[in-house]
């Protein structure tokens, strides 16, 4: 009985979000380093609720770790430059393999296998029907670019058919040539060029850290100028910068809020989006909770 009350609670505490945000899109970036079977499979579950109830989710992923063992496998030795992956040719054909043809295809994979009817999931890269076109970020990073125009469309007409994006983020530029893209950056851009409501980090941390050291002193709500004055703290680890700035830009942009969330944790993506405690860290332009 305890159980069922605990379910039914829930359930009503859920409803208000439901009924707020249906209609309205979320764009999700998994991580590679929160990419794990059962996990996956909990987020395809998520993923599609999600989509039952109406919200119109679009999923981003990386693979940086997936990327690096691919490439040590084959005798090739990952150069990173300020954080960013050096992509020369060789590279960015690992990147495409990786990223477009393994990653991608087991997360659309894995939700439709979840889906309970038929399948969902339609994989796409950012170099498909121009979604991503970028311009180079440094010549001294190769392949590397930056996104430039995010064909929203592309996406829209998907979702409009009941599909739901699953988005690698390899792109191209206005000549055809592909380029290697910060996942980060490339959610960001997407979550912007669609006016979503919500963009979700899922990362292998519980959220932004007051101490790094201790994952009990999460952070839960702040705006993005107090996020801003967090970029240039020590505290902050060189890897979580890049989604702080993103989250920031984001919200400054017109998303509605921006979450990172523990992508460890089974169904966090329900939590953080359907209870009123939440699970990560939020994101706002002003304070107005």
């Amino acid at each position: 009985m305890i159980d069922a009350t605990h379910t039914a609670n829930v359930l009503v505490q859920a409803l208000p979000y439901i009924q707020r945000f249906a209609g309205r899109s979320v764009v999700v970036k998994l991580g590679g380093a929160a990419l794990d079977a059962e996990l996956d499979r909990a987020l395809a579950q998520d993923v599609l609720l999600l989509r039952s109830v109406g919200m119109r989710v679009v999923l981003v992923h990386g693979g940086g770790p997936q990327v690096d063992e691919m490439m040590r496998r084959l005798d090739m030795t990952p150069v990173f430059k300020d954080g960013l992956r050096v992509t020369d040719a060789a590279t960015l054909e690992i990147v495409r393999m990786v990223l477009v043809g393994k990653i991608n295809r087991d997360l659309v994979g894995t939700i439709n296998r979840e889906a309970a009817e038929e399948p969902v999931a339609v994989g796409v890269s950012g170099e498909d029907g121009g979604l991503l076109t970028v311009t180079p970020r440094d010549s001294g990073l190769g392949y590397v670019g930056d996104v430039s125009f995010v064909r929203a469309s592309v996406l829209n007409r998907l979702l409009d058919e009941g599909l739901t994006p699953v988005v690698s983020t390899v792109g191209a530029d206005e000549g055809g040539q592909p380029y290697n893209i910060n996942a980060d950056e490339a959610a960001r851009a997407i979550a912007v060029a669609m006016a979503a409501e919500k963009i979700v980090y899922l990362t292998a941390a519980p959220g932004l850290l007051e101490d790094p050291t201790d994952e009990d002193s999460l952070i839960h709500r702040l705006t993005s100028a107090e996020l801003y004055a967090r970029i240039e703290h020590e505290s902050v680890s060189k890897g979580m910068i890049p989604k702080l700035r993103a989250c920031a830009e984001a919200v400054d942009a017109g998303v509605g809020t921006a979450h990172i969330i523990d992508g460890r944790v089974p169904h966090a993506l329900l939590i953080e989006l359907l209870t009123d405690e939440g699970i990560g860290t939020m994101i706002r332009r002003e304070k107005n909770w």
